[in-house]
């Protein structure tokens, strides 16, 4: 019994290690339009023509777009083929397409030889083709930049993917400087640029490779040198305009190639084709990869409904632009989650809150009351679907692109963001904290010894919220928090929590938990009639809806990026006085936020309940916090100290008294045996 007990505490603690270790991933969806019918024959019929449905870079946000020249190159359809039927897409019936574009440099300067470039969006990622008129050998685009860049002689600039340029040396009248190009630090190639040569093109370092997947004189580099100083104790130069391709990973496709569920490719000069070989299913309440990051997802309907939307997964940290459907010209236009992206949206539930409408434009002046924001409240299921334990619906309320509960589900005017909703499974220890995110936590304090009943406690920024005794014998398993006065409301549930097992071992004190909802009511905030949100200024809050528009005209100012409010902005293009075109955006950013198990030290409260069992004390020592990035010194070869980065991936202190434990009981089954 000895061994079982250990081994049985073996299996739950390598769920709390990778509980841990998984939690702190994150991820940004970018989704295309939403198609919604009984079955794909309907849906082709509904929103195509009756044989093909197209979704271009206009529609779905995650392929490539030049909104200044109006440019893209990839295209997805659904064709309507003999053995389409139901949910089943027909052999051949997905065809992705994209064709090379010629697209401006984003440093402009033609004299210099900066006006277009070739460009391949693949997969919704921008590529440069190694021969401007073949679609078959790609470079990934690094770098297409007009920031100014000042770098001193020694000094390198880090272009990314390990590549650099230094400055290595600036002749004595401060008119020349001599770059050299590295990859890996390895060196690539060098050249003296002069800048005050009569002739602008001689200011630009142009790098020409040979033998780049077979192919001779690829240019990948090109770097604009504006100014060249000599100084008393520096020697500078400045540069204006990089473009650089990762010609190291460059890559050649052939027919027979094959890109996930996409393997049948055709090449035609500039035209690259891939299609499906087989019959593609979607399958309900599931994301369905079609090739490279990009996805069809399905709504959990019944077998007689059918509702889906296309989606590229982004899991590279960084921040990205979510935009939405783009609008030309003078007409009146509406944005809703069907073709705004950044717009909250429920697939399953088809709820969607949000609306962006702009009217009474005159040229590029939106007029007075002509830009309305709408939001209205909508109720949504928990991800933990549980009815009869209560875990059924809630409301919810898309405010500028953000997920938010109205502490009143009738009124729209106090709101608290969401930040978890979850049916994920986490096991932790007593003593240990889950970290739900934004300064919230739950900590296990103790078990009684009958392994029925855990001691839960929230916390918000380490200070004492509510404490509850849940037993997994008898109720619905479920810790509810209401708290009062959160913005004057009484009664405000603002965090659910549902406990599936507790285990009492001869070494650890377990709980699982499936099923967590929490609010940042700390944040909570009330909406005034009389609030302003950028440049939307007319607040009008109506029972459940909430509606704000433009006091004042508002100017779409060409070649510019203009906040509408709240992190939303609209993009326009640069064009001629008499064109118009622009869309709407929010920005996303991957980090490594997440639910994160972390071990406390015990505190000394003691419950009103008895049988319990004290936590186990934690090891002493200061250990950083999963994805907490640590510096150290060092010296490199010149006797210069130097800084490094700890790996952002580096485990947590709660991976790390996982594997503690196992070792442990793994000594402890040894020592029965």
């Amino acid at each position: 019994m000895k061994r079982f007990a250990a081994l049985s505490l073996a299996a739950l603690m390598l769920l709390t290690v990778f509980a841990s270790a998984a939690s702190a991933a994150d991820v940004i969806e970018i989704r295309g339009p939403v198609w919604n019918g009984s079955n794909i024959d309907t849906i082709i019929d509904t929103y195509g023509d009756g044989t093909t449905l197209t979704v271009d870079a206009t529609q779905f946000a995650a392929f490539y777009y030049d909104i200044d020249d109006d440019v893209t190159t990839e295209t997805l359809s659904i064709v309507d083929k003999a053995d389409t039927t139901g949910n089943v897409i027909g052999e051949g019936g997905i065809v992705y397409k994209t064709t090379i574009q010629p697209v401006k440099y984003t440093y402009e300067n033609a004299a210099a030889g900066w006006s277009n470039y070739s460009l391949l969006g693949f997969f919704a990622d921008k590529y440069i083709p190694l021969n401007p008129d073949k679609a078959d050998k790609l470079a990934k685009l690094v770098l297409d930049s007009d920031d100014k860049y000042t770098i001193r002689t020694g000094e390198l600039l880090d272009l990314g993917e390990g590549y650099s340029i230094e400055a290595k040396q600036v002749d004595v009248d401060g008119a020349k400087v001599w770059l050299e190009l590295t990859k890996d630090g390895e060196f690539v190639d060098d050249e003296i640029i002069s800048v005050t040569s009569a002739n602008a093109v001689d200011n630009t370092w142009e790098v020409e490779l040979d033998d780049i997947q077979g192919e001779d004189n690829v240019i990948v580099l090109r770097v604009h040198v504006n100014q060249v100083f000599q100084g008393a104790v520096d020697s500078i130069a400045q540069i204006e305009g990089v473009w650089l391709i990762d010609y190291a990973n460059a890559m050649t496709i052939e027919s027979d190639d094959e890109f996930d569920n996409l393997d049948d490719v055709s090449i035609n000069g500039d035209t690259l084709t891939i299609t499906n070989a087989d019959t593609f299913t979607l399958n309900r309440d599931d994301s369905d990869l079609i090739a490279k990051g990009m996805y069809f997802k399905t709504a959990d309907t019944s077998s007689n409904q059918l509702r889906f939307y296309v989606m590229k997964e982004i899991t590279e940290p960084g921040t990205y632009e979510i935009r939405g459907q783009v609008a030309s010209g003078t007409d009146d236009f509406t944005w809703n989650a069907t073709n705004f992206a950044g717009f909250y949206y429920d697939l399953n539930d088809d709820v969607a809150t949000e609306t962006l409408k702009v009217s009474n434009v005159n040229g590029n002046v939106i007029g007075e009351n002509g830009l309305e924001y709408a939001t209205t409240i909508e109720n949504v299921d928990y991800e933990y679907s549980a009815p009869s334990e209560g875990w059924d619906q809630y409301p919810v309320i898309g405010f500028f692109a953000e997920e938010y509960i109205p502490l009143n589900a009738d009124k729209a005017d106090k709101l608290a963001k969401l930040i978890l909703d979850s049916d994920d499974k986490y096991t932790i220890r007593t003593g240990e904290l889950l970290d739900l995110g934004e300064g919230y936590s739950i900590e296990a304090k103790q078990v009684d010894v009958d392994g029925k009943k855990v001691w839960l406690e929230l916390t918000k920024d380490g200070e004492f919220v509510d404490d509850e005794i849940i037993s997994v014998d008898t109720g619905t398993n479920t810790w509810e928090v209401e708290l009062d006065d959160i913005q004057g409301e009484d009664n405000v549930v603002v965090l659910r929590v549902h406990v599936n097992q507790v285990f009492q071992g001869a070494v650890d004190s377990i709980a699982q938990i499936e099923g967590l909802w929490l609010i940042d009511y700390a944040n909570a905030m009330t909406i005034e009639s009389d609030d302003e949100f950028g440049e939307l200024n007319n607040v009008n809050i109506n029972g459940d809806t909430l509606s704000i528009t433009n006091d004042n005209t508002f100017t779409l100012t060409r070649d510019s990026d203009e906040e509408i409010g709240e992190g939303m902005y609209f993009k326009i293009a640069d064009t001629a006085s008499s064109a118009l075109r622009y869309y709407p955006y929010v920005e996303k950013t991957i980090g490594d936020e997440g639910v994160v198990v972390t071990e406390t030290p015990t505190g000394t409260e003691t419950p009103s309940d008895d049988n319990m069992t004290e936590a186990t004390t934690p090891a002493e020592g200061v250990t950083p916090a999963e994805g907490e990035v640590t510096a150290t010194e060092g010296t490199n070869d010149t006797g210069e100290t130097t800084t490094e980065e700890a790996p952002a991936d580096t485990p947590g202190f709660g991976v790390v008294l996982g594997l503690v434990g196992l070792l442990a009981v793994v000594y402890l089954v040894r020592r029965n045996n």
